[in-house]
């Protein structure tokens, strides 16, 4: 016979063990989201490790492994904010699933930075502030960590909101507020800051008209045609042999400059000659690749995805090149004070800053990417292979035009606004046929004003934000780094 007690045992056992594994479960719920801030904190601290270990006994040592902490949090900011603006467009498109975008991006950014980020770089952002106004070492070395720090923080904190905004933007915002605290108005270089603000609108106005302008080719020239297949045939190796020119000349002149000096017109024969190569080698090859293919838009996707991958890796790895000395410039700057002593325009970036620079991109980007990826990717408008195309196409043609006009621009405004732009265009296009169509169809088969824009193809709520971030990202990152100079200051005195 069974004992009864024996069977409310049992019983009584089951329920502390679901107990027990509900509570496991919970565990497991709450501590999930904390692992990517685990992993970060410990990537920092392993920053601060090292830059102490590379200065052993020496008095600046303290310094110098604060400073490659708060470089270490920038690195990772730019990871999960900047990189996003590349490998949105094709994640959006579906080209890319999330996972090798962030393998693809990871890999090319490191690549750029430490194969062509350079070794020289301007620590005073690209001559915002007048070293001379900062004479004394200690009044320097407080400033350039308050330019650290306040960049971080403000890229940071977009990126908690959802909005991509410009890392050398909020660097450079953080220096001048720093600069302004300790040495005065008159130590700001406003030539160079109106330059700037002029590229707030004209970098991601420029990205957005020649991406739409690109859309529309394709429109007119493949995908309104009664042979698509054919038209694509002529077509997509024409525009694979841009894509390839505007990169070549892109990296030559941006990528590449810190390993050999090139001027703009060199950059653009290189490009012209890689360009070209490029379209007869991609002839065949698309020639090849659309045999079969059905005469609809649903086959064009196919033809364009493979550009479309390179593309976006080729912008991560120009992206590295370009912008991470931008990142670890106020921290080069502090370990060539306090190793030399004295104040220099530019310095040469030791190897351990920049393996901290690049991992640093990688692990946010690994971490905490996915969230922006899918703002600039899939929120704003709906993207298709052909879409993200222009998009990167166009960044890569506007950083060869601002450049040509001495503009400072931001990749992630530039990204961007090409986003906006084949956004916008797909709107104005849809309201033309609309209104042609109109014209054919009787009053009850129309629309209502109301449905019309509720259907509208950008997000104006997300256009609102990033438009806004991008406004306030230098004169907030100025406040925020003028607060922290002073705190320090008050500190260290």
């Amino acid at each position: 016979m069974t004992d009864p007690n024996t069977g409310k045992q049992w019983k009584t056992l089951d329920k502390d063990l679901g107990r027990i594994s509900q509570v496991e479960y919970a565990a497991n719920y709450v501590s999930r989201p904390l692992v990517a801030p685990g992993i970060a904190l410990a990537f920092i601290i392993l920053a601060g490790l090292i830059a102490a270990m590379f200065f052993g006994q020496s008095s600046g040592t303290l310094t110098v492994a604060a400073a490659a902490v708060f470089g270490a949090y920038m690195a990772l900011n730019i990871g999960a904010n900047d990189v996003a603006n590349n490998m949105g467009p094709a994640v959006g498109a579906n080209a890319l699933t999330m996972g090798g975008a962030i393998f693809i991006a990871a890999l090319c950014e490191s690549a750029g930075a430490l194969l062509a980020g350079g070794d020289v770089v301007s620590t005073i952002a690209k001559g915002i502030i007048d070293p001379a106004g900062m004479s004394d070492p200690t009044v320097f070395i407080l400033a350039m960590m308050a330019a650290l720090i306040s960049s971080a923080l403000w890229v940071n904190l977009a990126t908690w909101v959802g909005a991509p905004v410009s890392t050398t933007h909020s660097v450079v915002g953080g220096v001048m507020g720093a600069g302004i605290a300790a040495a005065g108005l008159s130590s700001v270089n406003w030539e160079t800051m109106a330059k700037i603000a002029a590229s707030w609108v004209i970098s991601p106005v420029l990205g957005g008209v020649i991406a739409a302008l690109f859309l529309a080719f394709i429109k007119a020239k493949i995908i309104y045609t009664e042979d698509k297949i054919a038209a694509a045939r002529r077509w997509v190796p024409v525009l694979i042999g841009i894509m390839a020119a505007a990169f070549a000349a892109y990296l030559s002149l941006k990528g590449l400059k810190h390993v050999i000096k090139i001027d703009l017109l060199t950059s653009v024969g290189i490009g012209v000659v890689v360009g070209v190569l490029l379209y007869l080698v991609s002839v065949p090859l698309i020639r090849r690749q659309s045999q079969g293919l059905e005469n609809r838009n649903k086959s064009l996707k196919v033809l364009f995805g493979i550009p479309l991958v390179l593309s976006a890796a080729l912008l991560s790895f120009a992206h590295g090149a370009n912008d991470v000395a931008n990142a670890v410039g106020p921290l080069a700057a502090i370990v060539h004070v306090t190793t030399i002593g004295d104040i220099a325009a530019k310095v040469t970036i030791p190897s351990w800053v920049m393996v901290i620079g690049a991992f640093g991109i990688s692990f946010g980007l690994f971490l905490f990417g996915p969230k922006l990826i899918r703002m600039v990717g899939s929120q704003i408008t709906k993207l298709n292979p052909m879409r993200a195309y222009c998009v990167s196409l166009a960044a890569a043609i506007t950083v060869i035009v601002a450049s040509w006009l001495g503009l400072p621009v931001s990749s992630t405004h530039i990204a961007v606004g090409g986003v906006f732009g084949v956004g916008f265009f797909r709107e104005w296009h849809t309201e033309r046929r609309y209104r042609a169509n109109s014209k054919k169809k009787s009053s009850a088969k129309l629309l209502a004003p109301e449905e019309r824009r509720r259907r509208k193809l950008v997000r104006r709520s997300h256009f609102m934000t990033i438009v806004a971030a991008w406004v306030i990202t230098v004169p907030a990152a100025a406040l925020m780094s003028a607060c922290i100079y002073y705190l320090l200051y008050s500190v260290a005195g």
